[in-house]
């Protein structure tokens, strides 16, 4: 049995992972890390969990706990593990961490989006980028150090990539609409995030400033070869789960100077996703909905063309807690052990 610890382990990206280690057959929680609900019991937290988790909560020690397990996920704010991470704990202990603190490797753009000083910049350079379906083979390797995407990121660059890799699409003119449920915001106590302040309502939020915009740049230029910067612009909007995202871009002209066909693009979408487990490409017309991904690890995507434009429409849709964060992270823990990929994430979507 793989010996697992979670620091954040009642936030909602925590409460996530609890949920589906529970039912992974390779893995025994020994810590369910809390600062804020030390030795309260867990269930009393996630009443759902009564009578499947008995165990306490416990503090925040990555030092203590890298003795006693295998592996640690970390579903802490930024800077959390930047400001604890040291060498002692990774010579002992793989880590996956959902947080952002190592998923740009240039400390400087890091510092600049997040407001933040990294204090362990010395450990970003062997930090894998976490996303299964780009990185496999790197995350394979003797990993110490796994940076879970976030989940706009996710979203994002899984509904562009086969585009961007295959030079399909003009990345100067990539536009990201993008839409969360609220659980996205974390659990925490907000004014923003009270039932009255988002019901019936939408809104745009952090326009020009999101800090996933970085991320996702970053990512989508190593996959073209090129420098990337996108307009993304988020929302939120009154449900408990799920991302979507409508991208747009300008088709490129082939050397013959006409544009790039349905069959192409599909074609591109299927080279890159067609053996993947959890990216689902549609059949042609049809919209993905985030009803149809919510409380599973898949992601879906599609595309329209407008010739009318030149542009093509790209569209994915996911679970923000589960592909979005904690599935992904346990995507990531199987691919470190050796495990089957899909190991306790058999979760097929929930409808209604």
């Amino acid at each position: 049995m793989i010996k697992v610890g979670i620091i954040g382990a009642t936030g909602y990206a925590g409460g996530e992972l609890v949920r589906i280690l529970a039912g992974h057959r390779d893995v025994k929680i020994m810590w369910y890390g809390s600062k804020s609900y030390i030795d309260k019991k867990y269930c009393e937290v996630y009443q759902n969990m009564f009578r499947i988790v008995e165990d306490v909560c416990r503090d925040d020690n990555l030092t203590e706990l890298a003795e006693q397990v295998d592996v640690i996920f970390t579903a802490t704010p930024q800077g959390f593990l930047a400001g604890v991470l040291t060498e002692e704990i990774l010579s002992k202990v793989k880590i996956v961490d959902l947080s952002a603190d190592y998923r740009i490797k240039d400390v400087g753009v890091y510092e600049k989006w997040y407001g933040i000083e990294h204090r362990s910049p010395q450990f970003i350079p062997e930090a894998v980028y976490g996303l299964c379906e780009v990185n496999r083979d790197e995350i394979k390797k003797e990993t110490r150090l796994v940076a879970n995407p976030g989940c706009y990121t996710t979203c994002s660059i899984l509904t562009a990539y086969p585009l961007v890799k295959e030079g399909l699409i003009d990345v100067d003119t990539l536009i990201i609409d993008a839409k969360s449920g609220t659980s996205g915001a974390g659990r925490g106590a907000k004014v923003a995030n009270l039932f009255c302040e988002v019901n019936e309502n939408i809104k745009a939020y952090g326009v020009t400033s999101h800090r996933h915009t970085p991320e996702i740049e970053e990512q989508l230029g190593y996959a073209g070869n090129c420098s990337v910067t996108v307009s993304f612009t988020p929302h939120l909007v009154p449900m408990n789960r799920g991302i979507l995202v409508t991208e747009y871009a300008s088709l490129r002209k082939k050397a013959d100077g006409s544009l790039p066909g349905e069959e192409e693009i599909r074609a591109a979408y299927n080279k890159y996703f067609e053996k993947e487990k959890f990216v689902r490409v549609l059949e042609p017309g049809i919209c993905p909905e985030t009803k149809w991904v919510e409380g599973s690890n898949y992601v879906d995507v599609n595309f329209c063309i407008d010739k009318r434009t030149g542009r093509v429409i790209m569209m994915g849709a996911l679970d923000n807690l589960v592909k979005g964060a904690a599935g992904q992270a346990v995507q990531n823990m199987n691919l470190l052990f050796g495990l089957p990929e899909a190991e306790g994430l058999e979760l097929v979507p929930c409808f209604p």
